[in-house]
């Protein structure tokens, strides 16, 4: 897997975390100051990279937390057709088919792409 450990205080807004084994970026990023019998707390909101749904995550600052390595790729579109994008990686040239929400898509278009393990999406 193509993802590595690090500290929950070592996180920013707009860095990756996995969160409920799913990518997500941080959109907001607070701690709380150390309690009398504990330590500070960090209380990240993220959405899914992939699928858009928010998510939550509150631990320890010292806590151990995972953190997707997400590529970011070109591609040249070969083929558009009914919200599917076929697309050809300019650096492998493996050809595949992703889900395209952008409508003005056109064939020979070059585009950006955000790869993790088997998920892609369009930037």
């Amino acid at each position: 897997m193509a993802r590595q450990q690090t500290e929950v205080r070592d996180l920013d807004e707009g860095n990756y975390v996995m969160i409920e084994d799913t990518p997500c970026r941080i959109t907001a990023y607070s701690t709380a100051k150390p309690g009398k019998h504990g330590s500070a707390k960090a209380r990240i909101e993220a959405s899914g990279v992939f699928d858009g749904k928010k998510r939550s995550l509150s631990q320890p600052v010292d806590a151990k937390v995972w953190v997707p390595i997400i590529e970011r790729k070109q591609g040249q579109v070969i083929d558009v057709r009914d919200g599917e994008v076929q697309v050809m990686d300019l650096e492998t040239y493996d050809n595949f088919v992703m889900r395209a929400d952008d409508e003005t898509l056109e064939t020979d278009d070059e585009i950006e792409f955000l790869e993790y393990e088997d998920q892609r999406k369009i930037v």
